[in-house]
């Protein structure tokens, strides 16, 4: 798959809503207190124009496969943000995209002078558990900051 990666455009909220609720609905993780209840999800764009924060989307050609972004979270440590909205399209899974949208990901949050990366998930996203310990996250106890994602019971931190 030849795949691109850039800023996210105002024009990709509709597809990016699609594809995290699509995901999510597939893993049996639609519930309330995930991003499949945000209001912020169909305004992706918008929520990304906070300072600190920056989203990436994959795409090939004019076909969006997904996206992820850092965010500031309120009440997380110092120098603290958050990998948020991390999804692809089912078809564009296992094709390098995930990897290389979180080394985006990873690469900025380091340039803008985050010192730790948090993020919140689910057991039901398994395959996103697996790929997030290989990046060299790890396992905490209880929830850092304040995201409102009271669905999510998995959280991880990665020192970058």
């Amino acid at each position: 798959m030849a795949f691109s990666i850039r800023p996210i455009q105002p024009t990709d909220n509709k597809a990016l809503a699609i594809i995290i609720r699509n995901a999510l609905s597939e893993f049996g993780a639609n519930k309330p207190g995930t991003v499949f209840y945000d209001e912020t999800t169909d305004a992706l764009y918008e929520l990304f124009q906070t300072p600190g924060s920056f989203y990436f989307v994959a795409h090939e050609d004019e076909q969006i496969l997904g996206g992820g972004g850092i965010f500031p979270t309120d009440a997380l440590p110092e120098a603290t943000c958050e990998l948020v909205k991390m999804y692809l399209h089912k078809d564009a899974r296992g094709k390098g995209a995930g990897r290389q949208l979180i080394e985006c990901c990873l690469n900025w949050a380091k340039e803008y002078g985050y010192k730790q990366l948090y993020l919140e998930t689910m057991p039901e996203l398994q395959q996103a558990l697996k790929v997030y310990e290989l990046f060299g996250f790890n396992y905490l106890d209880a929830p850092l900051g304040n995201s409102g994602h009271f669905g999510c019971d998995r959280w991880m931190l990665k020192t970058l």
